[in-house]
């Protein structure tokens, strides 16, 4: 009996004891702590959306939020999971054909052959490979692609390629030679950039890489000198993905910030908003790759001075162009390391630098700076092991190749080529103004043009008619766009590409239905899907393509 009497009475004291607890002081104060921390976590999210997007964009992204949760739920359908499958399925199927009808009828190897092919049979296959349909790049009809220097120059390369073929830098005790000449490279790129004294860099396998160098050297230096654990990187939406890939590869949160509509340019007040106590870098462009278009370097370079932090201009595009726009009596705008804030700078001499495809510098105002990129391990078991990026062995032929460039061409012969690449992009870039129907995207300074079109006319239609014509030009999008990167191949071809860009037009005009090409209608059936997972679906089974053999 007494014992049924104590049970309602403990049960009465812990009520009374959790009463008493939950009506603390202490533990109202934690509650108090806790809904500050839930409500600051929300407010920086709309804060960022809002005043750094600002509304119309935060509004965009909401809808486009709103329509991704609903796609993803339509998709869990049988039926419409079903219908998504088999249009995927076709897709890949119309890529596999598109990809493959190239190749005609050569003899595929998916093993060793079991025994070794004569080096007259070796030389046999290369020439069938060499030969296989592709667009007319000698003919200056693809965007970009293809940076060639002349036929002599490429000669040139090939040979240095042939005399250090076996090199490898991360031994330099057994090839200094090779140590000499990368350092030298480096050093000719840091000169016609303006660094200073304290100035630094390394070479790369590309744009890339270098890119990524770069936000990791900053990832590790702000973890080290200032404890921020969750960095952020704040950059222009017209930056190259490479950002994007390497805020993916290190954990670091990444802030576009939307252009101004006419400029072009990256708007340095939304920028400068967006910077957090965990920002470790910001970036601009000089040129940027959609449109061309240089940031405000100058601007952006007082932001990170006065928040001490990295500041990255990705020229690897302007590369060796924009050190010679001034020389050649053209506009320009203040770029490389003469700006105060500027850190670092990327540069590619594989491309207007006229090296073989897989070289690119990677520039430091400081050494102190640099360290940060290098990668270390004392105690590995192999031996003391350092790298200055990713990769451990690397082609010293390439870094013999991109040499061998630099001092043939010097600084006379980018000079020359800089007059005629960009006067070759203001004859197109004249002729498309000439087009009632078409504008240029912003104002270039550099190598590329990107140009849209007007209400009337999609512009992907126009990039379908010249495709036609025998034209490989770059289709944008956000807004929708075609995009030219002029090159010395161009040089000869400028007066055709307007002619053939005009007769498309007026095709288009007297008969708007002959458009609907390929890629009108992958970029219009793209921007139509609110969950992009599919067309990143489509997109990774492009990249399987490419490794079937």
């Amino acid at each position: 009996m007494a014992n049924s009497h104590s049970r309602p009475q403990a049960l009465m004291q812990l009520t009374t004891l959790s009463n008493k607890v939950l009506e603390s002081r202490r533990l109202a104060i934690v509650k108090n702590i806790v809904f500050l921390l839930v409500l600051y976590h929300y407010w920086g999210r709309l804060y960022a959306k809002v005043f750094v997007g600002g509304p119309v964009r935060a509004l965009y992204d909401f809808k486009d939020h709103l329509k991704k949760v609903i796609f993803k739920q339509m998709r869990r359908i049988p039926s419409i999971q079903a219908k998504i499958d088999a249009e995927l399925g076709k897709t890949i199927k119309e890529m596999e054909h598109s990809m493959f009808s190239k190749e005609g009828d050569i003899a595929h190897h998916s093993r060793l052959p079991a025994q070794g092919l004569t080096q007259e049979q070796v030389l046999e296959n290369l020439q069938k490979l060499q030969n296989m349909e592709c667009a007319d790049w000698k003919g200056g009809r693809v965007s970009g692609t293809i940076y060639h220097g002349g036929d002599d120059l490429t000669e040139l390369l090939a040979e240095a390629y042939r005399m250090f073929a076996v090199a490898n830098p991360l031994h330099p005790e057994v090839f200094p030679g090779i140590r000499r000449m990368e350092a030298e490279s480096v050093a000719m790129v840091l000169n016609m950039y303006n660094a200073p004294a304290t100035g630094c860099g390394t070479m790369t396998s590309g744009g890339t890489e270098s890119i990524v160098m770069a936000c990791k050297t900053y990832r590790d230096m702000y973890k080290d000198l200032k404890g921020i654990h969750q960095p952020e990187m704040v950059v222009p939406v017209t930056i190259h993905a490479a950002f994007m890939k390497a805020a993916g590869y290190f954990n670091i949160k990444i802030i576009t910030i939307p252009v101004d509509p006419v400029t072009y340019k990256v708007d340095v007040k939304a920028m400068a908003r967006a910077i957090t106590r965990n920002t470790v870098m910001i970036a601009g462009s000089a040129v940027n790759f959609p449109h061309g278009i240089a940031d405000d370097i100058v601007a952006l370079g007082q932001l990170a001075k006065k928040h001490s932090i990295g500041f990255h201009v990705d020229c690897c595009l302007g590369s060796f162009i924009m050190p010679f726009l001034e020389k050649a009596g053209f506009p320009t705008t203040p770029f490389d390391f003469r700006v105060e804030g500027v850190t670092s700078i990327s540069c590619d001499t594989h491309k207007y630098g006229f090296a073989a495809k897989g070289s690119s510098i990677i520039m430091y105002r400081y050494p102190s700076i640099r360290k940060y990129q290098y990668f270390l391990s004392a105690d590995w078991t192999g031996g003391i092991y350092a790298s200055p990026s990713v990769a451990g062995s690397r082609p010293g032929a390439l870094i013999a190749g991109c040499w061998a460039a630099l001092m043939k061409m010097g600084e006379d012969g980018y000079l020359d080529t800089c007059k005629q690449i960009i006067d070759a992009r203001r004859k197109i870039q004249t002729g498309i103004e000439s087009i009632p129907q078409l504008h240029i995207k912003g104002a270039p300074i550099g190598p590329v043009v990107a140009f849209g079109a007007e209400a009337s006319m999609n512009i992907y239609d126009v990039g379908d008619k010249l495709s036609t014509r025998g034209w490989n030009i770059s289709p944008l999008q956000n807004p929708p766009a075609l995009h030219i990167s002029v090159t010395m191949l161009w040089v000869n071809s400028a007066d055709q590409f307007v002619k053939d860009l005009k007769d498309s037009v007026d095709e288009l005009v007297s008969n708007p239905g002959s458009g609907k090409g390929s890629t009108a209608s992958i970029y219009g059936t793209a921007a139509s899907i609110p969950d992009k997972s599919i067309v990143e679906d489509v997109a990774a089974s492009f990249i399987d393509l490419l490794y079937k053999a």
